[in-house]
């Protein structure tokens, strides 16, 4: 199938470019969502008289994408769960917590805007691109903790999930001490 793109499309295409598409991808995501128009002749012609439109249309949302994202670069946000001691989550963070985190600071951000290819499975600090408009991106900061003291600990560089480790000799005086302890208990 053969579109005519409305607007630009990351790996496809700039607006005004003719390009084919398979079948599925054209009818159920670029027509569906008003990114494209069949490529025939009657739709050439429509699009020809509405660039201009098209094209001020696009600059005032890249404009517009380009405040938000001025504010939203660098930007933190806390997400609360409960994970193991390894700092494995029980559950995950998706692009849908993502969201709902930032509309709580004030940002309207899409989930559909947040590309992340995996979910979020471990306790720390996560970069995750947000693209707010075809041609502007920007990276938030994604603090993924058990308790806002943890993510605070988190956000000033500290691992909190590693483990105090003993070395050999500490671990042998123990072991050592506790079995003289266990002797002491089996002569009383």
């Amino acid at each position: 199938m053969e579109v005519i793109l409305l607007e630009r499309v990351a790996k496809l295409g700039q607006m005004g470019e003719t390009v084919r598409v398979r079948d599925g991808y054209g009818r159920n995501y670029l027509l569906a969502r008003g990114k494209a128009l069949r490529a025939t002749e009657e739709n050439k012609k429509r699009f020809e008289t509405q660039r201009a439109q098209l094209e001020t249309r696009n600059l005032e949302l890249k404009q517009e994408a380009d405040s938000v994202a001025e504010s939203l670069e660098g930007h933190s946000v806390v997400i609360l769960r409960q994970s193991g001691e390894s700092g494995v989550l029980y559950g995950s963070v998706s692009p849908r917590d993502i969201a709902a985190a930032l509309e709580e600071d004030g940002y309207t951000v899409e989930r559909s805007q947040i590309t992340m290819n995996t979910p979020i499975k471990t306790l720390g600090l996560h970069p995750v691109p947000v693209v707010l408009h075809p041609e502007v991106s920007v990276s938030i900061t994604v603090n993924v903790a058990r308790s806002a003291e943890e993510a605070e600990r988190q956000a000033a560089g500290e691992n909190v999930t590693a483990r105090e480790e003993l070395d050999l000799d500490d671990l042998g005086l123990e072991v050592g001490a506790a079995l003289a302890e266990a002797g002491d208990d089996d002569d009383r």
